[in-house]
């Protein structure tokens, strides 16, 4: 781990060391002394921080006097910081440093919000004028890049010209509680409708299927809900363009249908809710339509505009009904893309297979994807060896909406990771290892760090830390008591974010979603579903289960204190007057002393006071009785002592000598 101590920063750019302890001290950073170290997270980011302030003073004035003259720069949108530094004639790392100053955390190769670069710019006393995104030319690709080619595009913007864009398949994934039919609904479907020539069996190598049904193709993910809406949510990506919603007609809502219908919810695409299993004698759809109700989905049978569709999965009643709300809902929805454009993609799985190395399974959602392009994908760039369609088969392209396995990266990426086209390989190489750094920097600095400000100031203790929940419990009542508990606990510091409460065992459904809000899963009275726990351990979940309130109550409340910083108190050791100083024929001068309260010992912090008006701050190097070193001296006997880095004494200054003590916080 990389250590460095203020004293070294001073030196450095032959600053005081005062200077750089006041600096950081206005970014919200209290360190003692000199010789104190920078918190080992914050190292590489306060290192930038004076490296811009003091790195290049000779530099900025003379470029400053050559731009002083209301000089303007052009650039293209979206404003990347290594173009804009180019443009400015200065080292990236220079802009980087000076857009900390402005509260804004950037890598080189980030786009810049306009308002933020034109800021800079005017520090540098130049106008920056932002130009248009050029349009598409022909034999382009229909890319719409910028004059200045960086060979890759982190977000490619949406096709705007109408006459470029065609509709595409929906995508659409089933949801719902376990054995209500997910599973066999998808493969009646599947097996019955699909292309001319291909029925039978369709093998599952990607994550996601293809049907045509009246011509039209539909996209199909088959990976479980949590991982679609959960775990891919987490990292931005919305994958899905409709949910169908799995209810059996026999046994109406349970636990885990809530949970999907919550995913479904906060993904923000519409719900079809499929009554399944209406051949069964006990069959209820009408129960289903008032659980419905009760669950703030009200049903198009109902008054509302939920599609409710009854099927059975076993006799293939009312499939067509579903197939053509689920076109229904894609002609409301008026998916577009442009196929001619580079392509864009979703990873939905991506695993390593022999043969073959790194695999990603992708949703193509805009653009043509070909065998040959340089994909760029997560931290993994490449050039795109093989493309695999659902079948297994090889193709040379897929389009929008189109789930293929690619082959050809240089590692395995996260699911939910966006890949793009590259036009550049030698770029989008630099930019792959460009998102390495930049993710192995952005750990440092931690996920709660937005800005500058949050940098220097998470270390206030005015801070309000938050603890995040998820409570199963056997009945609602039990759940509402036990949230009701935890929002009474009297605390100003820190607060409890109750993310889901609902009955039911726990289930791997919880612990996605757990991870993907950083939360304690806190079960009461409820048991938790096999293979639930080796999931919670790989995922970094926690799980509490309780059979007494109070018992689960204490428990989260010492998870609370635990949250929070030890609180500081100093105490005083003691005190000594001045009476003489001592000049020495090596090293710096010391002070005779005597301890007039207390003790002094080797090693407390100290405080030089000059007529009560403090002078200096740091640390207890060393004390002398006579010719010798020791650690300790008490009140009434004299004694030499030397500070960390201060020499200048006067006669009848006064050392305060003290400890810090850490308390356990409380709420």
């Amino acid at each position: 781990m990389k250590k460095i101590k203020i004293k070294n920063i001073a030196e450095r750019y032959g600053v005081s060391p005062k200077t750089i302890l006041d600096e950081l001290a206005t970014q919200g950073i209290e360190l003692e002394n000199a010789s104190g170290y920078i918190p080992n997270d914050l190292v590489d980011l306060v290192e930038e921080y004076f490296e811009g302030l003091y790195g290049n003073k000779d530099k900025d004035a003379k470029k400053k006097d050559e731009e002083a003259g209301g000089a303007k720069i052009h650039l293209n949108s979206p404003i990347i910081v290594k173009n804009l530094a180019e443009a400015l004639n200065r080292k990236p790392n220079e802009i980087i440093s000076d857009l900390m100053k402005l509260g804004e955390l950037a890598s080189i190769n980030q786009a810049l919000p306009e308002n933020i670069a034109k800021k800079l710019c005017r520090n540098y006393r130049v106008e920056l004028v932002v130009d248009a995104k050029t349009k598409a030319q022909p034999g382009n690709g229909g890319t719409g890049s910028a004059p200045e080619d960086n060979g890759y595009e982190l977000d490619p913007e949406p096709e705007t010209n109408p006459k470029n864009l065609r509709e595409r398949p929906p995508i659409v994934t089933f949801m719902g509680h376990v054995d209500h039919g997910k599973t066999s609904l998808q493969d009646k479907v599947r097996h019955t409708n699909v292309v001319a020539g291909e029925s039978g069996r369709i093998t599952q190598h990607i994550g996601a299927s293809t049907i045509v049904y009246h011509n039209r193709p539909i996209t199909f993910i088959d990976t479980p809900g949590h991982e679609a809406f959960t775990h891919m949510r987490s990292r931005g990506a919305n994958v899905t363009d409709i949910v169908v919603l799995v209810v059996a007609a026999d046994d109406g809502f349970k636990p885990q249908t809530v949970e999907a219908l919550n995913h479904a919810k906060a993904a923000g695409v519409p719900i079809i809710v499929a009554i399944n299993k209406i051949d069964l004698p006990d069959a209820n759809p009408d129960r289903v339509l008032l659980q419905m109700q009760q669950n703030n989905l009200m049903s198009e049978d109902w008054g509302g505009e939920v599609g409710t569709v009854r099927v059975s999965a076993k006799t293939g009643e009312g499939i067509d009904n579903l197939l053509d709300r689920i076109l229904l809902e894609a002609e409301i929805l008026e998916l577009k893309a442009a196929p001619k454009r580079s392509a864009k993609a979703i990873v939905i799985e991506s695993q390593v297979e022999q043969g073959l190395g790194s695999t990603a399974s992708v949703l193509v959602q805009d653009g043509t994807l070909k065998v040959g392009d340089i994909a760029l994908c997560g931290e993994f760039m490449g050039k795109i060896k093989a493309l695999f369609n659902d079948k297994g088969e090889r193709v040379k392209s897929a389009g929008p909406s189109m789930p293929v396995r690619v082959v050809g990266l240089s590692g395995v990426p996260e699911a939910g990771a966006r890949l793009v086209v590259c036009r550049n390989e030698k770029q989008a190489r630099q930019e792959a290892e460009a998102r390495t750094e930049s993710r192995r920097k952005n750990s440092l600095a931690q996920d709660t760090i937005a800005n500058v400000d949050d940098l220097f100031s998470r270390l206030n203790s005015q801070n309000v830390n938050s603890l995040q929940l998820i409570i199963k419990s056997d009945v609602k009542g039990s759940g509402e008591a036990i949230e009701d508990s935890l929002n009474k606990l009297p605390s100003d510091k820190i607060k409890v974010e109750v993310i889901m409460n609902s009955v039911g065992a726990i289930t791997e459904n919880d612990v996605m979603l757990a991870a993907a809000s950083n939360a304690i899963i806190v079960g009461f009275h409820v048991r938790v579903n096999p293979g639930v726990n080796d999931l919670a351990k790989k995922q970094n979940v926690e799980i509490r289960l309780y059979s007494i309130i109070y018992e689960l109550l204490n428990d989260i409340t010492d998870a609370l204190t635990g949250k929070l910083e030890p609180e500081k108190r100093e105490k005083i050791l003691g005190t000594a007057k001045i009476l003489q100083i001592f000049e020495l024929s090596k090293g710096p001068k010391v002070c005779g002393c005597i301890v007039d309260s207390g003790f002094i010992k080797v090693g407390a912090k100290a405080r030089v006071f000059r007529q009560r008006q403090l002078i200096y701050n740091g640390e207890i190097l060393s004390l002398r009785r006579f010719q010798d070193d020791v650690k300790e001296v008490k009140n009434g006997l004299e004694c030499g002592i030397r500070l960390d880095n201060f020499a200048d004494f006067l006669e009848n200054d006064l050392i305060e000598a003290y400890e810090i003590e850490l308390k356990k916080a409380t709420l």
